[in-house]
């Protein structure tokens, strides 16, 4: 449609969607946001709003709209449906506006750029990243620059990692939005969901562009001061230009002041505990696999928390536990000390109760969107900071005592504030009403003129009935006419004459006074000028807290600290915790150590605990040290009692067998758990804790594919297992359960086999190993750091009760005839199963053990050639050319008895119906020993 043909509205609407970009446009006119074109079309089905038309004839406009006040849910929807909106107000007042109102685009709502509550879950931390791959086979071509951000609290982040990191940080983040340049390769699958990817210009990313938005952000001539080298070239300069593309885009769609982006932080992986995606996945650290919720997973099993941004900081602990042994030992102590003082953390956490988000509520105030009663709010929390800081005076762990003073009062802030502001402020600025009696006189004195108008306007009314005689007559007032009175016509004869009338309506006529609209323009007059006061008072408060953003920032980060350590104290005394000796050996020395979350899942006394002795092999105190700093590594000897004579010394290398459901895969979860709790400085479920820091935790727990990347269950789980064979070190804790199970047994015990080597020879690392290939177990008798445990069963009367004790020793058998049996399979399969277990048994018992027995009786023996079965590897051929196996261990054939036969039969003295016959015979006896007879 050409320019010239468009309303002057709908040429303004097109100024703005080209500013919006593919952003749904949301076009504020009057009480509305509307929206036309293809934007009404997605928004239609998007909220469930009707779908109409402008300009109906013979080219109408699509059209969809909704009330200014639900901005907020509708917004929710937007960005959930995986929607940007861009949010075109009017930017003049209507009244003073020459022509038409004056709108543009203020803000452009992404993913990653949220700042509002009702767009936020409180106790999730909500990213934009950037990411910056390099360019060309330079040096520096195994790096990538990773920057990340909070926007609703100012957290900026920003490192460079290898490229086989970047998986792991992103799991980490779990970014809502991640900028990429259009010129750069589309990430890994592996890395980050696809709809979270939004494309940028190249030269937003530019080390040129990225180095001028930061310092002048910043208002520096360099990145010195944060910690960041100076450095043109080579890795380091690939986290600038991502977090400089981070500040480009929050600069051209928030069109804000982000004055509570205070600083950049240099983030360091080198004493942070590595957890891939894999493994957090199946540790259900954060959210559970099943329907990734935060219920039922470690995060909010431990989430005792009274906060918000307590929560919040909670969770980034978990998603990045320390490794620096005096680091963790601070916050134990501080946990230790809060736990002892039950009296001290109870009223800690009932005055951390009644604070606000500040941290957000700070991120509104720069942007110039807070509310009087985001500042009312800000004004409470710091009124509790007094009693909240009186009761970590004289505490004795360092921690608390560092966070005492991280206290800032702010009593220049907090006095303004408790004097300016009522008790129950409004949302909004324009309502007025939020400013305490007595704080200015001249707001007071505007007050005070339009209560007494609105007397004068009841006293009019009253003086007005009595005069015309009119007992109906009553006062009202609307944004057209100002005041009006109204009389019904049953009284239009009564009318007086000065009375001018202003609107007819069906059944009364409204009029104006010469004496009514003077009074009317006083008040009004009055009115204005108290919303125009109190605007006033409402800015300079607002720039009171924006110029003091550091320093409350600052003081949020502290309470949240504390809300965390008490939190987690508050758990250890309600569960009974204990506090684990944290150390630099690879060791692990739990006794009754209890899961987690089952323990309090579970009904009380239900859980089995049980307890892990396991230590890594050949890495002593000297060279066990993590981290730059020796003087964390930390004698153990005295720590470690001998092994009681029922229970063999610590292996690395535990290899867990026993039936479905007894609690192989809950065992071993847990001992990954407590290692990670204790690493976030938690106190622990167990009677007793040694606990050697890990730099790594691996587990590859369960079966999963993914299709959409072409992968099938056992090519991840071989993908997955192939990175922890690669990665890990001598002081990491790995744990696997059923590894090989995914192909077929041969070829999956051969690799589980070969991977437990490989574990124990090369890496020599804290191993847990739960199986069901009963062959594995003998490899205690040839590696020195394996040892073998079971889960005990009881049987009796052709019943299975699962003991859920893990004791020494390997599982006779798998149990899983009975598992099915619980799990409902009819009756018929499972009988039908019995006997065709029967029948393998019998058929495997002669040659039990002895091929994988003879591969390892000496230590790097390859295996035995299997033997041969009529010239081929170990296979017959039936009568229809199929192979035949008569494979009964491992690495050994075992020969069917007919063979001898064939040997010795003496074909020459048979004439040929005898022959005939005695193949016949052959072939029916091979036919029936190879299938198990049906009932």
């Amino acid at each position: 449609m050409p320019a010239g043909s468009l309303s002057p509205m709908m040429q303004q609407y097109h100024e703005a969607k080209r500013a919006a970009g593919d952003a749904l446009l949301l076009f504020r006119m009057g009480d509305f946001y509307e929206l036309f074109f293809d934007d009404a079309k997605i928004a239609a089905r998007t909220l469930g709003i009707a779908l109409t038309s402008r300009d109906k004839g013979d080219d109408p406009v699509p059209m969809a709209g909704f009330p200014y006040h639900q901005l907020d849910p509708y917004l929710a929807k937007i960005i959930a449906a995986g929607h940007r909106a861009a949010i075109c107000e009017q930017v003049e007042d209507p009244k003073q506006a020459k022509g038409i109102v004056r709108r543009e685009v203020t803000r452009i709502v992404t993913p990653g750029t949220l700042t509002d509550d009702s767009l936020l879950d409180p106790k999730t931390s909500n990213f934009l990243a950037a990411l910056v791959l390099p360019a060309g086979s330079k040096a520096d071509a195994a790096a990538a620059g990773l920057a990340w951000i909070d926007v609703s609290t100012g957290r900026f982040y920003a490192a460079t990692f290898a490229l086989d990191q970047v998986a792991d940080q992103l799991a980490r983040i779990e970014p809502a939005e991640l900028l990429i340049g259009d010129d750069a390769p589309t990430p890994s699958p592996a890395w980050t969901n696809h709809d979270t990817i939004t494309r940028r210009p190249a030269w937003t990313f530019g080390r040129t562009t990225a180095h001028e938005a930061l310092t002048k952000h910043f208002g520096t001539k360099s990145l010195e001061g944060f910690g960041f080298a100076a450095n043109d070239e080579g890795p380091v300069n690939l986290s600038m230009r991502a977090a400089g593309g981070i500040l480009n885009y929050l600069a051209e769609t928030q069109k804000a002041s982000f004055a509570h982006i205070d600083r950049l932080i240099p983030y360091s992986i080198d004493e942070r505990l590595a957890i891939d995606p894999a493994t957090r996945r199946s540790l259900e650290i954060v959210a559970t696999i099943r329907d990734g919720r935060r219920d039922g997973s470690l995060l909010g099993t431990l989430d005792r928390t009274v906060t918000s941004i307590g929560a919040r900081l909670l969770a980034d602990w978990l998603a990045a536990p320390l490794t620096n042994v005096a680091e963790i030992n601070a916050r134990l102590d501080a946990v230790g000390e809060l736990v002892a003082d039950a009296n001290t953390c109870n009223q800690l956490r009932e005055s951390l109760r009644q604070i606000y988000d500040m941290q957000r509520l700070l991120a509104r105030v720069t942007t110039g969107r807070a509310s009087p009663r985001d500042l009312a709010h800000i004004g409470c929390t710091l009124a509790l900071l007094p009693k909240i800081k009186a009761k970590l005076t004289s505490r004795y762990s360092q921690l608390l005592t560092e966070l005492e003073a991280r206290v800032d009062l702010c009593a220049d802030v907090r006095g303004p504030l408790e004097l300016a502001l009522v008790d129950d402020c409004p949302l909004t600025a324009r309502d007025g009403g939020f400013i305490r009696a007595g704080y200015r006189a001249d707001v007071d004195e505007y007050r005070e003129l339009m209560a007494g108008g609105k007397q004068w306007m009841a006293q009019y009314q009253a003086d007005e009935c009595e005069r015309t005689g009119i007992t109906s007559m009553k006062v009202g007032f609307n944004s057209v006419f100002g005041y009006y009175l109204e009389v019904t016509n049953t009284h239009r004869e009564k009318i007086p004459a000065n009375y001018i009338r202003k609107q007819t309506l069906k059944n009364a006529e409204r009029y104006i006074t010469p004496e009514l609209k003077e009074y009317e323009e006083k008040v009004l007059a009055a009115e204005d000028k108290l919303k125009s006061l109190e605007l006033e008072v409402f800015s300079k408060l607002r720039d009171l807290v924006a110029d003091a953003a550091s320093r409350l920032q600052s003081t949020a980060a502290a309470l949240a600290e504390i809300d965390v350590l008490a939190a987690l104290a508050e758990l250890a005394r309600s569960r009974n915790y204990v506090r684990p000796s944290v150390v630099a050996d690879p060791v692990l020395e739990i006794e009754a150590g209890r899961h987690p979350v089952l323990d309090i899942t579970e009904p009380d006394g239900t859980f089995v605990p049980n307890d892990t002795h396991c230590a890594a092999r050949g890495l002593g105190a000297r060279d066990s040290g993590l981290g730059k700093d020796s003087s964390h590594v930390t004698d153990t000897s005295s720590h470690f009692p001998a092994p009681s004579p029922q229970s063999p010394a610590p292996g690395s290398f535990l290899l867990i067998t026993g039936p479905n459901m007894a609690g192989k895969s809950t065992y071993i979860r847990q001992t990954a758990l407590l290692t990670l709790m204790a690493q976030i400085g938690s106190f622990v479920p167990a009677r007793r804790a040694v606990i050697g820091v890990a730099d790594r935790i691996f587990a590859r727990v369960g079966a999963s594919d993914e299709l959409s990347r072409g992968q099938s269950t056992f090519m991840v789980e071989m993908t997955e297992t192939a990175r922890i064979l690669n990665t890990a070190t001598p002081r990491s804790l790995v744990i696997l359960d059923e590894i090989g199970r995914g192909t077929s047994t041969y070829d999956g015990l051969s690799l589980a086999w070969s991977i437990v080597e490989h574990i124990h020879d090369a890496i020599g690392c804290r191993t847990l190993f739960a199986t069901h290939y009963h062959e594995l177990t003998d490899l205690e008798e040839q590696r020195s750091g394996v040892r073998n445990f079971n889960v005990a069963v009881k049987e009796w009367d052709d019943q299975v009760v699962f003991l859920h004790q893990i004791v020494p020793g390997a599982a006779g058998k798998s149990y899983g005839i009975h598992v099915a049996q619980l799990a409902g399979v009819p009756r018929v399969v499972n009988d039908r199963a019995r006997e065709v277990l029967e029948w393998l048994e019998a058929q495997h018992e002669a040659a039990d053990g002895v091929a994988a027995k003879s591969f390892i009786a000496r230590e790097g023996e390859a295996p035995a050639e299997p033997r041969r079965l009529n010239g081929s590897a170990g296979a017959s051929t039936s009568r229809n050319g199929a192979a035949t196996h008569w494979q009964m261990t491992l690495f050994g054939y075992e020969e069917h008895p007919l063979l001898e036969e064939i040997r010795t039969a003496d074909l020459g003295g048979l004439n040929a119906d005898e022959a005939l016959r005695l193949v016949q015979d052959w072939q029916q006896r091979l036919t029936t020993d190879l299938v198990p007879a049906q009932r």
